[in-house]
Order: C-alpha cells, then sequence, then structure tokens
C-alpha cells in the first residue's frame, strides 16, 4: 500500500503523533483539524489539507477519524459535507477514536451502503509511543479488511491485535482505559500516603517498579505525577468519558461493578474542583490539598518520550488461536 493516500481528521495529542509517524514514512498524507494551525505545521513538513471532511473523502483511499468524543465523529461522518458525502466504492474509513461501541456500528452500515469498508482501530499506549509508531492498535472488522490495512497500521503502531467483528476494538480500548484509571487512583493513594508516611518519594517510586505492584500507568504517569508537570496529555473529561463508556457496558449487561462506579465519581469530583481540561494525573492533587503535602521526587521527566527506534509493526496472535492463514 506505498502509493495510498490517506486522510487523517483530527491532530490532537494522539491524532498529531500518528499523523506525524505517516507523514515521516513518506505516506501520501491529506489533513484536517479544526485548529487550522495544527494543519498548517503539517502542510509546511509535507502534507496535503482538504478544505472538508467531504472532499478529503472524494480524494483519499483510507480516511482516518481521531477525535474526542463519539459526537465529534459524527459530526465529521454526517454533516452536510462530512465524510459520508465522499466516500465512494473501495474506500476505507479507520475510526481510531476511543468511542462507544453502539456508535460505530450506527455508522458503518452507512459507510457500506457507499460500498466502502469500516473498521475501529482504536490506539493504546500514549502519545510518546504513538509518537514513534510503537504504540499498540486494537482492530475490529472482518478478517479481509484487517489484512488489507494491515500495512497501514504496521506504520502506525508496534504490536496489532485483530479483536474481531467491528465494534470489538472499541469496547476492549475502554476496558483498558478503564483499567489504567483505577491503576492511577491506586497510585495517586500509595504515593501520598507514602509522602505523608515520610518515605523517600524517588525509593516509593522504585519500590513499586521493581515488585508485583508494578504497573505500566506506574512506569509513565508516576513520573510525570513526581516531577510535577502532571503532564501526560490526557485530560479529566476524556477519562470520564472513557470510564463512562465501561461503566455503560457493564451497566447495559448488568453486571454489578463496584470499582467502575467509585473510580468515576473520584474523576468527576476531579473534574468539578479542577476543570474538565486539568491533566489526569492530577487527580492526586485531591489528596493532596487534603493531606497538605506535595507528592514530588527528584529528576522525573515533565513528559513522557518514547527513545525506542520504530518497531517493525506485527499482527498479536492470541494464545490458543489458529494464526491466521498467510
Amino acid at each position: 500500500m506505498n502509493n495510498t493516500r490517506i486522510g487523517f481528521i483530527g491532530l490532537g495529542n494522539v491524532g498529531a503523533s500518528l499523523a506525524g509517524n505517516l507523514l515521516h514514512q513518506g505516506v501520501d498524507l491529506t489533513v484536517l483539524d479544526l485548529n487550522p494551525e495544527l494543519v498548517a505545521k503539517f502542510v509546511a513538513d509535507g502534507a496535503k489539507s482538504a478544505a472538508s471532511p467531504k472532499e478529503m473523502a472524494e480524494r483519499v483511499d483510507v480516511i482516518i477519524t481521531c477525535l474526542p468524543s463519539p459526537a465529534a465523529t459524527a459530526s465529521v461522518m454526517e454533516s452536510p459535507d462530512g465524510i459520508l458525502a465522499g466516500l465512494s466504492a473501495g474506500k476505507i474509513w479507520l475510526e481510531m477514536s476511543t468511542t462507544d461501541e453502539a456508535e460505530v456500528k450506527r455508522l458503518a452500515p452507512l459507510v457500506e451502503a457507499k460500498g466502502a469498508t469500516a473498521m475501529d482501530c482504536p490506539v493504546s499506549g500514549g502519545c510518546h509511543r504513538a509518537a514513534t509508531g510503537n504504540i499498540a492498535i486494537f482492530a475490529g472488522g472482518e478478517r479481509a479488511a484487517f489484512e488489507r490495512v494491515l500495512p497501514i497500521l504496521s506504520m502506525l503502531g508496534c504490536q496489532i491485535l485483530h479483536t474481531g467483528p467491528l465494534g470489538s476494538a472499541s469496547v476492549l480500548k475502554v476496558m483498558t482505559n478503564y483499567l489504567c484509571t483505577v491503576h492511577l487512583v491506586a497510585l495517586s493513594e500509595a504515593l501520598t500516603t507514602m509522602k505523608v508516611a515520610g518515605m523517600d518519594m524517588n525509593t516509593t517510586y522504585e519500590a513499586i517498579r521493581i515488585s508485583s505492584g508494578n504497573s505500566f500507568v506506574h512506569e509513565t504517569e508516576s513520573q510525570v505525577i513526581l516531577n510535577g508537570s502532571r503532564d501526560i496529555s490526557f485530560t479529566m473529561d476524556l477519562v470520564i468519558k472513557d470510564v463512562g463508556l465501561f461503566d455503560t457496558i457493564a451497566r447495559n449487561l448488568k453486571v454489578p461493578l463496584e470499582l467502575s462506579p467509585l473510580v468515576l465519581n473520584v474523576f468527576k469530583d476531579g473534574q468539578h474542583r479542577y476543570g474538565p481540561r486539568e491533566l489526569s494525573p492530577n487527580i492526586i492533587r485531591r489528596l493532596e490539598d487534603a493531606t497538605g503535602v506535595k507528592v514530588l521526587g527528584v529528576g522525573f521527566p515533565a513528559q513522557m518520550t518514547d527513545n525506542n527506534p520504530k518497531e517493525p509493526g506485527y499482527e498479536v496472535v492470541p494464545k490458543n488461536r489458529a494464526q491466521p492463514a498467510a
């Protein structure tokens, strides 16, 4: 798919990293965002721009959306000058937003009515890994469609998991974001308690890192917490959206969860106190305010960076599942 023309809509923190990765690999890339300054930066680096989603869909072979909410995606897809108005047979829509399974399933038949293909392909691993192309990607859709887009997904990410039918990737993605949020709240409690107990915070960080209490969230978000920047390029309103999607899945299935509602309420309180665009790791501030301490270490980075070179993308096959035929 070296000559494939790709369109990318949504140049936020994750989207800009993903689109930049494509551009740096020489892809014929067209971009669109509500912020003209973000578009101008990409154009200066060699990308093309489109006046509308419709125009983009007419000009490219694969169109990717990476947007902050299901409502934003619906608008981009269904407005009079939206993607659906410009789609035609043989084209592909990849929804890389963290979205609602029901919404992507609602939009997919509208895409298919144009003779095009729809897949949900959310990413996981943070902006720092999105920037280097070492992020993980979940992909939901028909197997034939997955194999068709695997070369593109392999440019965007490293570990690529075909999750099953359309919508399955979105379900698994909100589950992983829920787990990240649980870890973040637990780490906030653990780090604050250790600070009040008089523990050295650098030593505390290492104690968690080398123990059974370690996690990906600790090795990333704890570092920016201890730096004081609390900047992981993710905000409280997005946490509430993602955990809310997971909580809705559970409630609809009548799974009697206990942690999920508690975690959701913790972040709703954080949003009420500090604003919806407050950085999500600063949820620890609720405990800092309550205890009168600042949970800081020494020498931790203000932002996470991935210093590893881009690894070749490959499909992850679940254990005990047959390897797809070549």
